[in-house]
């Protein structure tokens, strides 16, 4: 009847973002009761004959959680690295597109589906947030989440509410390449580190799948310059610097900074920028990958993205199509 994919990351919500800026913290009882209301909604709204595919991750958030329903689910656990790191979740992917699941509910922040699309780029996905940076996972009840996986897996509704997204596609010179889902980031800064972006002073330039003003980290900073929908055909490239203007942002939940802007532009769909080091770069809100001096990494947004369920509107659908009616007479089924 179709496979659910369900991925927790007992590392979201959990960095240092919770000292320095006023970021809530996700703990994994949370996190296992957000699966549990996933999967009740699904069946609610597919069906008992799903299967759910899941990781297994290191802290067994999914695995507890579906322990609860017993043998009256039908479950799989996926191979997986057990790196306890991005890697985990990267193989998690790849091995629930091997198992062509339906749709994926993801439990995490930017960064978790960020590595999920590293390892599966087009994804089914239906991510919840949990994590810090929540410009991409939706901030939608888990119940009502699940019930629209369930209607999309058992083909109660078409599969044509799953809209492809824009992502930038990263060209590292002499390394692999890499992917950011909203914003890769150029900083001066040679490190790694805590991976947090806090010091706007050190950024250099940014582009931007989406601009959202009513966001939190680099997508905030464009969207009060000049805000990008996930429908628009272009994304948003910044240069930052300079102290004659600029705007107040929230770099980070509860964390506002003057954020110095030398100039701005749209940039179309498969339009290359290039970005120089020494520094690192940083993707959707985390300092990942480090450039030496005179490396360069070219940028390119596309609309090759992840395919993200519409969840208003799978549940409008389904009510118009009468999926959650009943009369006496089929009250038994």
């Amino acid at each position: 009847m179709g496979k659910i994919g369900l991925l927790a990351n007992p590392a979201s919500g959990k960095d240092v973002r919770r000292l320095v800026a006023r970021a809530s913290v996700f703990d994994n009882q949370e996190k296992r009761a957000i699966i549990r209301r996933a999967v009740v909604g699904a069946v609610a709204s597919g069906g008992a004959g799903l299967e759910f595919v899941f990781h297994d991750d290191a802290h067994g958030i999914v695995r507890q959680a579906l322990a609860e329903f017993g043998s009256d689910l039908r479950t799989t656990a996926v191979d997986s690295t057990q790196m306890t790191s991005a890697l985990d979740t990267i193989s998690a992917a790849r091995a629930m597109r091997d198992q062509a699941c339906d749709v994926v509910i993801t439990l995490g922040g930017d960064g978790t589906n960020r590595a999920f699309c590293l390892g599966w780029l087009d994804a089914p996905l239906l991510p919840i947030s949990s994590g810090t940076n929540n410009v991409f996972p939706h901030l939608c009840e888990a119940t009502i989440a699940g019930a629209a996986a369930g209607l999309i897996a058992s083909g109660k509704v078409d599969t044509d509410l799953l809209r492809q997204q824009k992502c930038i596609n990263v060209a590292i010179e002499d390394e692999r390449d890499d992917l950011a889902l909203v914003d890769a980031l150029l900083t001066n800064e040679r490190f790694v580190g805590a991976r947090a972006l806090l010091k706007p002073d050190q950024f250099r330039s940014a582009l931007l799948t989406r601009a959202e003003p009513d966001a939190v980290g680099i997508t905030a900073i464009g969207g009060l310059l000049h805000p990008v929908a996930t429908h628009d055909p272009h994304g948003l490239w910044l240069e930052f610097g300079g102290d004659s203007a600029g705007v107040y942002a929230p770099i980070a939940p509860g964390y506002y900074q003057h954020v110095g802007i030398a100039a701005y532009q749209t940039l179309p769909l498969e339009q290359t920028v290039r970005c120089v080091g020494p520094g690192t770069l940083a993707f959707d809100g985390e300092r990942e990958r480090t450039l030496r001096a005179g490396q360069e990494a070219k940028l390119t947004l596309s609309r090759n993205g992840p395919r993200v369920l519409d969840v208003a509107t799978t549940l409008q659908r389904a009510a118009v199509s009468g999926s959650f009616t009943y009369t006496s007479s089929n009250l038994s089924h």
